[in-house]
């Protein structure tokens, strides 16, 4: 279980850290208020959320 617990962070970790050169990116050139900014923004903050439970999960 803890194999499995750890194999779902670090895949979520690397969806986190590309969402965020993404957001980035889409930001720098469509602005931070255009809508796919804000789009990326959201599905980032659900993958953190996601990834603090799993973190919370391992702490149990």
């Amino acid at each position: 279980m803890t194999n499995l617990l750890a194999k779902d962070k670090k895949e979520l970790s690397n969806k986190i850290n590309h969402l965020r050169q993404v957001m980035y990116y889409v930001g720098t050139q469509e602005g931070l208020n255009a809508a796919e900014t804000i789009q990326v923004s959201q599905e980032l903050d659900k993958l953190i959320v996601k990834y603090q439970i799993l973190v919370m999960q391992g702490r149990e």
